[in-house]
């Protein structure tokens, strides 16, 4: 088990992790959830012993390991670059770590190719990273992690490089690996969806701060705050800032519906609304549907699915929906939603109502 205790990291007067309290269980995957900056390398680097925190402390199975350096720790580690070693075939590249950790040629023979079988990389052992396409030479940086048996194993954005039909196949393969393994896994992305494909729990960072932990689908699905809920929205949250009154909740003149039965505990005030752009629609479901009457601005066909963007009351929201949606720039157009579907925040960015739609 790897424990966080109030970790803070301080660079040149700068916070870069703010307070992180975090408990991982081994046989875990566990991501690593946020923008560009808002603290992942820095959080994994302290988890291997590559920083040392400015302050808290970092416990592994109840071990205090604050200032372990990395090289005495059982910790493997990947990035998005494709580190090898060039001038080494595959299976000495993979082989590498065992001959550090001082392993008979017997064991590191079965190991190497124990990980190659799994790594789909038994037909290039004899080939050098050059000759490699870049998903078999990620396949080999993982490997060769893998091989040692590391109690962590972390993988900063170990996807970002490779094209978007192997950052699929990979994506697919990955939890299948990691169920396989006794180890903590540590991945870190600035993607929703790859959050939500390989499952596990999630952590979400937003500027040095951890905002929220727990299993990946009921952290998409209930987020804790405006930050959590818009760190795990892609295409981007849509928000709307509203008043609750006299039993309806308004922006203006442009949106007007009744409170919803679960909304009826809400003290009267103002809100921010948030609605996932899925969750809109073009046709009524039921009686209940909150309907919003908007001008497209542009649509986007992506194969399958229609990316709409519209604008009413100076607001522009955008509507992802199956199947092709074809609309003209200023076409009107009326979006709807389910009430159920509706995301409240008070004016902290505090969620206050979490009994959401359950469709993801």
């Amino acid at each position: 088990m790897l424990e966080l205790r109030n970790v803070r990291r301080t660079v040149g007067g700068a916070d870069h992790i703010r307070n992180v309290s975090l408990t991982l269980e081994r046989g875990t995957l566990n991501v690593l959830l946020g923008p560009t900056l808002a603290g992942k390398t820095t959080l994994m680097r302290l988890m291997a012993g590559l920083d040392e925190p400015t302050s808290g402390t970092i416990h592994f199975d109840g071990k205090d390991v604050t200032g372990v350096p990395v090289q005495r720790r059982n910790v493997a580690m990947v990035y998005q670059q494709f580190i090898n070693y060039p001038s080494l075939t595959v299976y000495e590249n993979i082989a590498s770590p065992l001959r550090v950790l001082g392993r008979d040629a017997v064991t590191i023979d079965r190991d190497v190719r124990r990980a190659a079988d799994l790594m789909r990389l038994t037909p290039y052992l004899d080939r050098t990273p050059l000759n490699l396409s870049g998903g078999q030479q990620q396949r080999t940086a993982l490997a060769r992690a893998m091989v040692k048996n590391a109690s962590l194993v972390l993988l900063d954005e170990p996807l970002a490089n490779l094209d978007y039909k192997l950052r699929e196949e990979l994506r697919e393969e990955l939890p299948k690996i990691f169920a396989e393994s006794g180890a903590i896994f540590v991945y870190a992305t600035t993607e929703p969806q790859e959050a939500l494909l390989l499952g596990g729990n999630t952590a979400v960072l937003s500027e040095g701060r951890m905002v929220q932990f727990g299993p990946t689908v009921e952290t998409f699905r209930r987020p804790v705050s405006l930050t959590s809920a818009r760190t795990f929205a892609d295409p981007p949250l849509n928000t709307l800032s509203v008043e609750k009154r006299d039993g309806q909740i308004r922006h203006g003149d442009a949106v007007s519906f009744p409170v919803p039965a679960h909304l009826q505990h809400l003290a009267d005030g103002t809100y921010t609304i948030g609605v996932q752009p899925h969750h809109l629609m073009t046709r009524a479901t039921a009686q209940d549907n909150v309907s919003i009457h908007a001008r497209a601005v542009i649509t986007e066909i992506t194969g399958s699915e229609s990316f709409v963007h519209f604008t009413f009351a100076d607001t522009d929201w955008i509507m992802l929906t199956p199947g092709v949606l074809e609309l003209d720039p200023d076409d009107p157009v009326e979006v709807l939603f389910e009430p159920s579907n509706l995301m409240v925040f008070d004016a902290e960015g505090r969620a206050v109502e979490y009994e959401f739609h359950t469709a993801a």
